[in-house]
């Protein structure tokens, strides 16, 4: 779906601390930013800000940052995070595909993937955000036994990306085809999950480790 364009996003997003303009300056630094030796948690994709608000307020001791692609949903996720008065993220508008640029070397202790785009044919399979291109990228800045948390609709991009996280050196701790009846206590919903999980879809969800 085209997102209709939001003229007055832009300067509220400038216009918070919350959010990192010229991302790439920080790298190596971001423990600056949040002026703490906390972990750092990325949210790949953090559309409206649901799930990164809600990990923030129950986890004060880690750090987190969201990254999507586009103002007009971001300046939703920072509304959020307004509205709860959290200071323990920060917010990124930029294509996931230069993400290695703006991180260092052992500078992010998790990752989470909620609901990407599956990108079904097979001429597109490398956009997948848990495609092994992807994920050679994000072994650039995570740290030994970093656990990368991930969630699907898409039973297709679930079982390639089970071959995508072996081939890559991960390890899979875990992993359910059902996880709302899975009994599994630490899941955060999003807004995506919220509404079509009411509607009878089942998510699938699996924690990967990268082998130190």
């Amino acid at each position: 779906m085209r997102l209709r364009k939001k003229w007055w996003a832009r300067p509220e997003l400038d216009a918070s601390k919350l959010v990192i303009n010229r991302a790439e300056d920080y790298k190596g630094k971001w423990n600056e930013i949040f002026n703490n030796n906390n972990d750092i948690y990325l949210e790949l994709g953090c559309g409206r800000g649901k799930f990164i608000t809600e990990n923030a307020l129950n986890n004060h001791d880690i750090n987190f940052i969201g990254i999507d692609l586009k103002d007009e949903v971001i300046i939703y996720a920072l509304k959020k995070l307004q509205q709860a008065e959290t200071e323990n993220v920060r917010l990124v508008t930029m294509n996931i595909a230069q993400i290695a640029e703006i991180f260092d070397e052992n500078e992010i202790s998790r990752i989470y993937i909620n609901f990407c785009n599956p990108w079904p044919k097979l001429r597109h399979n490398k956009r997948r955000l848990t495609h092994s291109k992807f994920l050679t990228e994000y072994k650039k800045f995570i740290k030994p036994n970093t656990e990368i948390w991930f969630k699907t609709d898409d039973a297709g991009l679930f079982m390639d990306s089970q071959e995508y996280f072996k081939e890559s050196g991960f390890k899979i701790q875990y992993i359910t085809y059902d996880l709302h009846n899975s009994g599994f206590k630490e899941n955060i919903e999003t807004e995506y999950e919220e509404k079509f999980q009411s509607m009878g879809m089942k998510t699938m969800f699996l924690i990967a480790k990268l082998n130190s």
